[in-house]
């Protein structure tokens, strides 16, 4: 049974409820329903409120492919409106953040990100009277190092990067992150289109403390990326669904949670995390310093730690929950089950025992000094110039090509002319 199955199942199951029971009013409708402690809050003055939330993209059951629509959901229940929309890295989304034009009311951000948020004032401590299921976050993902007093994030989804591989392309077991600079894979290989995780691939490859500070190590890892990138078919975010999923390339770097997604469209698609090491990330709800509707974000976060709003996330986007109410669900162990063999393993595995029990705090992403994101930014525009300089040194190849193409053609026309002249 596979997600989108699941989903509808689910979906179809609720619609026929009243007549599996005997119910005969056929205008009752069977909605999807939270917990009473959620329900049961008063939501009556904050009716008409519009809240701004700023996610990641394909990153919460929307109600496509038969699953809930959480925001509409939220909505019917409260009566307050939601405008959402997706940023597509960390670092737009701070970028946005910072340079102001709209006011959030909720982000998502990563750890790493979190930290510096909170560093810069930019989050708001939240008041947990408003936020009561978050009793139900696991202690797992309590006390970590972006939020040591848990103030300012409540956790929303739990993640590891991977290689991802198509078998039908790929006939070896890949192991490596080596493997994205094989020269058998020419042309067939995707890299993350945001210079952390790029970087990040290079730096665990290379040896490199992933949160080094040393500008030598940062130009290593960079030189490490240069000799990749002429195997790249496409730096991408969101586009490797498309791609993975078609067969057009056969590596990618991605998040586990999204090789699931993948894997449904495509079978012959597997996962595994590499021997040198790979970064774990926590994505967290945080409301911005200029919200305008506090209260209000406090309860829709509330709502998506409800554990009945939390498993449809859950089901939809794939990605380790660190709701514990979630984890213990059976229902969610079986979907798991029939998503992958392997689901389970993926996305809880402990990953201290998996890299022979390493200290995992180094393999989170943290706050960088502004020297040291000036040196990473300035080095990823380097990179990225250098591949456009390489386009464009093979388009006047090619421009230089055609021309002599023609020119020659033309000669040999004129010299057919002259002869036919001189012959005629």
């Amino acid at each position: 049974m596979s997600k989108k199955f699941f989903a509808v199942f689910i979906v179809i199951t609720a619609i026929l409820c009243p007549f599996l029971c005997g119910c005969s009013d056929g205008e009752e409708e069977i909605e999807f329903f939270v917990t009473e402690d959620t329900a049961s809050i008063d939501y009556s003055k904050y009716e008409g409120v519009t809240l701004n939330v700023y996610n990641w993209g394909e990153y919460i059951s929307d109600g496509s492919d038969g699953s809930v629509d959480i925001n509409a959901e939220f909505t019917k229940l409260t009566g307050i409106k939601i405008n959402y929309t997706n940023f597509t890295s960390n670092e737009d989304m701070y970028n946005k953040i910072v340079n102001g034009g709209v006011s959030y009311d909720i982000i998502i951000p990563s750890d790493y990100m979190i930290e510096k948020l909170i560093k810069e004032e930019l989050v708001l401590p939240l008041d947990f009277k408003n936020i009561p299921n978050y009793k139900y976050i696991s202690s797992e993902y309590k006390d970590l190092y972006f939020d040591p007093q848990n103030a300012y994030s409540v956790p929303y989804c739990v993640g590891m990067v991977g290689l991802i591989y198509n078998m039908s392309i790929v006939k070896e077991e890949l192991d490596s992150w080596s493997a994205l600079w094989s020269e058998k894979y020419d042309g067939q290989i995707l890299m993350f289109n945001n210079p952390r995780d790029a970087f990040g691939v290079a730096q665990f490859l290379e040896g490199i403390d992933i949160n080094t500070q040393s500008a030598a190590e940062w130009e290593i890892a960079k030189n490490k990326l240069s000799e990749q990138k002429p195997f790249v078919k496409a730096y991408v975010m969101d586009e490797i669904y498309n791609k993975m999923e078609s067969g057009a390339a056969a590596i990618a770097p991605y998040y586990a949670g999204d090789y699931f997604s993948m894997y449904e469209n495509n079978p012959d698609l597997d996962f595994v995390y590499p021997k040198e090491g790979t970064n774990i990330f926590v994505d967290s709800v945080c409301i911005p310093a200029s919200t305008k509707n506090k209260e209000a974000a406090e309860l829709y976060i509330n709502f998506l730690m409800d554990p009945n709003v939390a498993l449809q996330n859950a089901y939809m986007i794939c990605y380790a929950s660190p709701n514990a109410a979630v984890v213990e669900n059976e229902e969610y162990l079986e979907f798991l089950d029939e998503l992958h063999p392997e689901a389970y393993d993926i996305l809880y595995m402990d990953m201290s025992e998996y890299y022979g029990g390493i200290d995992v705090r180094g393999y989170y992403f943290r706050d960088l000094p502004d020297e040291t994101l000036n040196t990473m930014n300035s080095l990823w525009n380097s990179l990225k110039i250098e591949s456009t300089e390489e386009s464009s040194t093979d388009f006047v190849y090619y421009f230089c090509a055609v021309v002599i193409t023609f020119l020659l053609v033309m000669f040999i026309v004129n010299k057919i002319k002259k002869y036919r002249r001189e012959h005629v």
